[in-house]
């Protein structure tokens, strides 16, 4: 099958379009043709070697992870799913692989799409709304009257929060450019910051909830915001020693770990609120909650453009270089559309 392969990491050169092997397909696991995929800063972060200690993938490896496409095949076990079934998912950690014409998952991974989606846009939510899922449900358990801050309202991540935020009854806040403010507005921010204009510490206070998907001096600062109590969930911090915990790390590497957020975990402490680093995970289970507030029209995905499958490495370029507008980038596979 025809894939965009790693083969060595450091830079966007490591990557090539190659032919790999087809997915073999385990009892569990159904066999999906890829019809979209979209691009997130995991992919370029993973191609680079980012990610190299906590995700040690062994050259070559397709990159890709997440996709909408069509069930093929399924496995003997399988009972949720039939040949035919339209899909999406977010792979687990250790099967990505979505810039492919086939990936073989795990069906726990897997949900039918949300019907009301086209296969671009549904291709377009899988990792960002499980981290919105994640961080504002789980994490966060944010509850009606709650007041929650999501950074970057017009990105990825922000523009599907930001959403489910509204949807779980919190005022809601964003940071996020003069060209988007109409935007996020729209996606039911009660409260927006331009920070080409204001700096979000000075005129946010009492929060009960961050997320925070830029890391470096925005995480630093969002602690100020926080009431005593409040929480900052950061996708893109250091992260912390639950994660070391939760990855099964060796003792080297959740020392490793620990020494990194340490800094930013003594700050919180001091404010007397909380710092937790996230790593997203599969679950198809989560996605099928998100499908039906899709389908109800109370989630919207925000797609900024859509790459040809051949062009992958150039929707990767773009992604990382920030010239997005808004919401995400999505590749299609050639084929009608859905």
């Amino acid at each position: 099958m025809k894939a965009f392969v790693v083969e060595r990491y450091g830079d966007k050169s490591g990557l090539r379009a190659g032919e790999m092997p087809d997915p073999q397909v385990g009892a569990d696991d159904v066999l999906v043709r890829v019809h979209a995929a979209s691009v997130n800063p995991l992919d370029y972060k993973t191609r680079d070697g980012e990610f190299k200690a906590i995700l040690p993938y062994r050259v070559p490896f397709i990159l890709g992870n997440d996709l909408s496409g069509v069930v093929i095949r399924v496995g003997e076990a399988v009972r949720r799913f039939a040949v035919g079934d339209e899909v999406y998912a977010r792979p687990a950690k250790d099967r990505i692989g979505t810039f492919a014409e086939f990936i073989a998952l795990h069906q726990d991974d897997v949900a039918v799409k949300p019907a009301s989606l086209t296969m671009e846009k549904a291709a377009s939510l899988p990792l960002v709304a499980l981290t919105s899922w994640q961080a504002l449900v789980e994490r966060a358990d944010v509850q009606p009257g709650q007041k929650v801050l999501i950074h970057a309202g017009s990105g990825g991540v922000g523009t599907i929060a930001i959403q489910l935020a509204k949807q779980l009854g919190a005022t809601v806040a964003t940071t996020t450019s003069t060209a988007n403010v109409d935007l996020v507005k729209s996606l039911g921010a009660d409260v927006v910051v331009d920070y080409k204009k204001q700096d979000f510490e000075t005129v946010l206070h009492d929060y009960d909830v961050v997320l925070d998907p830029l890391g470096g001096k925005t995480l630093e600062k969002s602690l100020q915001v926080l009431r005593p109590g409040g929480k900052v969930i950061s996708i893109a911090g250091p992260p912390d020693p639950d994660f070391a915990r939760e990855l099964g790390a060796n003792p080297v590497i959740k020392l490793a770990i620990s020494a990194l957020s340490f800094r930013i975990r003594r700050r919180a402490r001091r404010r007397h609120v909380t710092y937790s680093f996230l790593f997203m995970s599969s679950s198809g289970d989560q996605l099928r909650e998100l499908a039906t507030l899709v389908d109800a029209g109370r989630i919207r995905p925000v797609v900024d453009r859509v790459f040809p499958f051949e062009s992958t490495p150039e929707a990767l370029d773009y992604a990382e270089e920030g010239r997005a507008k808004a919401g995400k980038v999505v590749v299609r596979m050639q084929g009608p559309r859905a």
